[in-house]
């Protein structure tokens, strides 16, 4: 652990370090995080980063502090957990909050205990360090190729139209007790896209056009919005 001027935790990853190559920090499985300070505070009020949609990355990014590590690397998984530890960390365990009944519409308060959230257990066997993948479809038998999304990529689908690049969107819900899968694109969740999108045109040298869709599944229901956002 380096030191610091201010308190920091090691906070053990739910990948445990097995999806990242031997050369990178977070193949040990751990990340060291800095308790919130003022800094933090002021990027959690900032009106402009809200409007950006863009404060937890904003934060995130600032409470992870070891040595080495590039947070656009870590992985989904690995990032809520840390967001999740950096909140218990700041403002304890207890989370309050108001939940509506979809059939009876009564509110009730409710106290969620963070700490008791569990990470879901997956077989350590399957992840390997190029953090690439193969699985068979089971009705048409193809075989596709993925990989377990990290901070800087942060996009479902991506695909070629054409001369297009399309970003996809996909929201899954069994039912619209909640609303429709596709209002769940805010204006928060579409600037996050639209940078993780930034990102991955740079890298690839993208220079033609690109396109913002969002797939909305209901139940067994899907909608296919095209140029839903920019």
């Amino acid at each position: 652990m380096a030191n610091f001027e201010f308190p920091t935790e090691v906070i053990t990853l739910p990948s445990k370090g097995l999806i990242y190559s031997e050369s990178n920090p977070l193949s040990k499985g751990s990340v060291e995080i800095k308790y919130m300070t003022a800094r933090e505070e002021d990027i959690l009020a900032s009106q402009n980063l809200i409007k950006k949609g863009v404060v937890l990355d904003k934060l995130f990014e600032s409470v992870v502090v070891s040595e080495g590590v590039s947070v656009g690397d870590i992985s989904v998984g690995d990032k809520n957990a840390i967001l999740l530890a950096t909140r218990i960390l700041g403002y304890g365990a207890d989370y309050n909050v108001e939940v509506t009944d979809p059939f009876t519409g009564e509110t009730q308060k409710v106290t969620i205990d963070l700490a008791k959230i569990q990470t879901k257990e997956v077989d350590d066997t399957i992840l390997n360090r190029e953090n690439r993948y193969e699985f068979e479809l089971p009705i048409s038998k193809k075989k596709i190729k993925f990989k377990l999304l990290t901070h800087k990529d942060e996009i479902d689908i991506i695909a070629k139209h054409g001369k297009l690049l399309v970003f996809v969107e996909v929201k899954a819900r069994k039912n619209n007790y909640y609303g429709y899968p596709e209002e769940f694109v805010n204006k928060a969740k579409a600037s996050n896209i639209i940078r993780a999108a930034q990102n991955y045109i740079i890298t690839k040298n993208w220079v033609s056009g690109i396109r913002f869709d969002i797939i909305a599944i209901t139940g067994e229901e899907l909608v296919h919005f095209e140029d839903a956002f920019y």
